[in-house]
């Protein structure tokens, strides 16, 4: 017999605490199992917790992956004009600038670059959000060289993009007619070493959830919970009681939802992945051997190093080791290296400091390419011709 038929219905007064629990006891769903009654009630708290993470797991499948995923098949690699040359002579060539980690358009930052102009035409890559295929990229740069004339061709990449170009230029300058005359490297790491530790930490991780985290590649949800994250040091409060800056915090997602969320040229998760990886292949240096030879009659490319003067300032890339680098693949007495270190900027931002990058490139690197370009002009034209 069950302790409430014992009792009557009662007032609050009444009110027992066994009778409560009596009662609770006797509404359970497994009140009345008789065998194995702890394990279904283990299986049955199971069977509830799967179906609440099915239902959750389908709502973040069919509200952040699924649109993103439909919204990345449409995208594909670009080549957008920027600013026409300085002068028509210049008509003959064309500089094309890739933009770093994180990035997707270049177009803002070949824009902030009108020095650029002294050389020939500014063209800007925008980045395939589904990934990089710089044989590809290479291609799309041939065929528009081909068909505006340009027979020069000069690429400019800041941080990773860099990386990107020096694989493009391999391309370029080995299997097309088209004559690779420069490449610029802003603040460009070589190989996953020259990526200081904190920032190659944070690549590692993504790379990581890549792997294991169904849909990572196109969640905006795991983008915003990674954005913040690198963002820490504005809001975590370490002095004293550890704690967090909670108006910091509401302005780091303001800014990630802003830049990196509803901002229609901020690169996709997958896109950044393969970015980082394009670093941690380490193909760099072997793309710089390529390139320190004459290929298909063509001579060897000019390269251009920008690096802060300071080398700390940079705090994502350890430009000097990029530097040293540099000096044994393509430097020496008969390198056709070029490093130039402009005072006042940091990791490649020639959008937060356009005047001094548009200064040393006026003043350094366009003399540098023109001299260039005349010493491989008169040998072109001293050599014999092909018989």
């Amino acid at each position: 017999m069950s302790p409430m038929d014992e009792w009557h219905p009662s007032t609050v007064a009444d009110w027992s605490d066994e009778r409560r629990r009596a009662r609770l006891r006797e509404t359970r769903p497994s009140y009345r199992w008789k065998a194995l009654s702890r394990t279904r009630q283990a299986l049955l708290r199971v069977a509830v917790l799967l179906t609440i993470a099915l239902v959750a797991f389908a709502q973040y499948w069919e509200h952040d992956v699924a649109p993103e995923r439909q919204r990345l098949a449409r995208t594909e690699p670009a080549l957008l004009p920027v600013a026409g040359p300085a002068e028509p002579a210049l008509r003959d060539t064309a500089v094309i600038d890739f933009v770093g980690l994180g990035g997707l358009n270049a177009s803002d930052t070949a824009a902030a670059l009108p020095a650029l102009r002294e050389m020939g035409s500014v063209w800007a890559i925008r980045y395939d959000n589904r990934g990089i295929d710089t044989e590809v990229i290479a291609e799309l740069v041939i065929r528009a060289a081909v068909m505006s004339g340009v027979r020069n061709i000069v690429l400019a990449g800041h941080s990773m993009g860099g990386v990107i170009a020096l694989e493009v230029a391999r391309h370029i300058h080995t299997g097309s007619d088209r004559r690779l005359l420069a490449v610029l490297l802003d603040c460009t790491p070589l190989d996953l070493d020259a990526v200081r530790p904190e920032s190659r930490g944070l690549g590692e991780d993504m790379v990581r959830w890549m792997g294991w985290l169904p849909g990572a590649r196109e969640s905006r949800g795991l983008r915003i919970a990674v954005e913040t994250y690198a963002r820490r040091e504005r809001f975590l409060d370490f002095t004293g009681v550890p704690g967090i800056r909670f108006d910091q915090l509401g302005a780091a997602v303001e800014q990630v939802l802003r830049d990196k969320i509803f901002n229609a040229d901020a690169a996709s998760n997958g896109l950044i992945e393969s970015q980082f990886l394009a670093i941690v292949a380490g193909g760099a240096t072997d793309d710089l051997r390529h390139l320190s030879g004459a290929a298909r009659g063509k001579p060897r490319p000019a390269i251009v190093f920008l690096r802060p003067h300071n080398a700390t300032r940079d705090r994502v890339v350890d430009v000097a080791r990029t530097h040293q680098v540099l000096i044994d693949q393509v430097g020496g007495v008969n390198g056709n290296l070029l490093v130039v270190k402009p005072r006042g900027t940091g990791h490649a931002d020639p959008r937060q400091h356009p005047a001094e990058y548009n200064k040393v490139i006026g003043q350094q690197v366009l003399p540098f390419v023109e001299r260039y370009r005349a010493e491989i002009t008169a040998a072109s034209s001293a050599a014999p011709p092909p018989r």
